[in-house]
C-alpha cells in the first residue's frame, strides 16, 4: 500500500502513516464506556469467514480532500460482516451510515482532487480479523487498536 502512496502524483496534503492504513467498517465516533461495552458485546457475537479484498482503484473524495485506494468488488463475507455489525449496533444506539459502503484505505488527507483510475496492479489485502480502533488526534501513528476479533473459516 505504501508503494501506491509513493507513486501517486504530488497532490499536496499529508500521507497517512503506514501503521494507520485501515478500512473502516463502521464509524462509531466518540465512545463512552457503556456504548463501547455494548459495541464489544456485539462484536463478540460476529461470525464471518476470512476473505481477500482486491484494492484496484485510486481516487479522491473531493469534499473531504482525501486520496484513497479502494475495491470495486465487495466480497460477500465482507458485506455479511458489515450487515451483521450494523444490525447488532442498532441495539447500542448506533445508526448505520446512509451512504453506500465503499471499502477504501485513506492514503492522504488535505489533498487536491485526483481523478479516479484503475491501478495497473491490484493489491490483494487478506482480511482475517476486524478490530476496534481508537483515534488519537495529534499523535502519529494516529490510531490505536484496542481489541481484535478473528474471522473464522
Amino acid at each position: 500500500m505504501t508503494e501506491v502512496q509513493r507513486d501517486l502524483p504530488v497532490r499536496g496534503g499529508r500521507s497517512v502513516h503506514p501503521e494507520d492504513l485501515h478500512i473502516t467498517l463502521v464509524f462509531l465516533g466518540d465512545l463512552h464506556a457503556q456504548r463501547r461495552a455494548c459495541a464489544e458485546e456485539v462484536a463478540d457475537l460476529m461470525y464471518a469467514a476470512p476473505f481477500s479484498l482486491s484494492l484496484d482503484r485510486v481516487g479522491c473524495f473531493p469534499r473531504a480532500r482525501v486520496l484513497w485506494c479502494g475495491a470495486s468488488q465487495r466480497p460477500q463475507s465482507l458485506l455479511d460482516l458489515l450487515h451483521a455489525l450494523n444490525g447488532g449496533l442498532l441495539g447500542c444506539g448506533f445508526r448505520p451510515e446512509r451512504r453506500p459502503f465503499e471499502p477504501h484505505v485513506t492514503l492522504a488527507r488535505e489533498a487536491r482532487p485526483l481523478p479516479a483510475r484503475d491501478l495497473e496492479h491490484a493489491i490483494t489485502w487478506p482480511v482475517s480479523e476486524f478490530a476496534l480502533v481508537i483515534a488519537r488526534p495529534g499523535e502519529r501513528p494516529r490510531y490505536r487498536v484496542e481489541r481484535r476479533w478473528p474471522l473464522i473459516p
